[in-house]
């Protein structure tokens, strides 16, 4: 997988500010003293991928499994 995608921790960027979080998840654990801003969606758990990424975003992610896929099947 490391030849096809990469993660990059936004606090690591010299901008973090400018990618805040679009979804929030596992929040059933968090603390209660921790508030989450009311614009961005939260989840209990995880999210279905369908109902949550843009039709761009979703072509990436199955296209990127279609490759995984491929290369490890060799």
């Amino acid at each position: 997988m490391a030849d096809l995608i990469r993660f990059i921790r936004v606090g690591t960027l010299d901008d973090p500010d400018g990618h805040p979080p679009d979804v929030h998840i596992y929040t059933e654990s968090k603390q209660p003293w921790f508030n989450l801003p009311l614009e961005v969606r939260a989840f209990d758990k995880f999210y279905s991928l369908q109902d949550t990424y843009s039709p761009d975003s979703l072509t990436r992610h199955n296209a990127l499994k279609n490759r995984l896929r491929d290369n490890t099947a060799v």
